[in-house]
């Protein structure tokens, strides 16, 4: 799990980003901002960050909060994306 926290504050640059375990299967990661102010936080299954092509799909979900947290992204822009990944889901199904 370390190189898991290593890999995450590197994709995740300037801001600090801390692992911690949540139960069985689940993490929690916490991101802050560089002045120590929780930006993000989220309960991630354990397995995701496993599986090096959906660790890149988690940094991603935390690039996109991050960026909604702090009020860099529009409004239209995240309908947007909603709408593609209900397409997406839809077309697995």
């Amino acid at each position: 799990m370390e190189s898991i926290s290593l890999l995450l504050e590197e994709a995740l640059s300037p801001y600090q980003v801390t692992l911690t375990t949540s139960g069985v299967q689940d993490s929690i990661v916490t991101v802050k901002n560089p002045a120590g102010a929780i930006v993000v936080e989220r309960d991630v299954d354990r397995a995701q960050l496993m599986d090096k092509r959906v660790l890149v799909d988690v940094v991603d979900c935390l690039l996109r909060d991050i960026k909604i947290a702090e009020g860099r992204l529009e409004p239209s822009v995240i309908a947007a994306l909603r709408s593609a990944a209900q397409t997406r889901n839809a077309a697995a199904a």
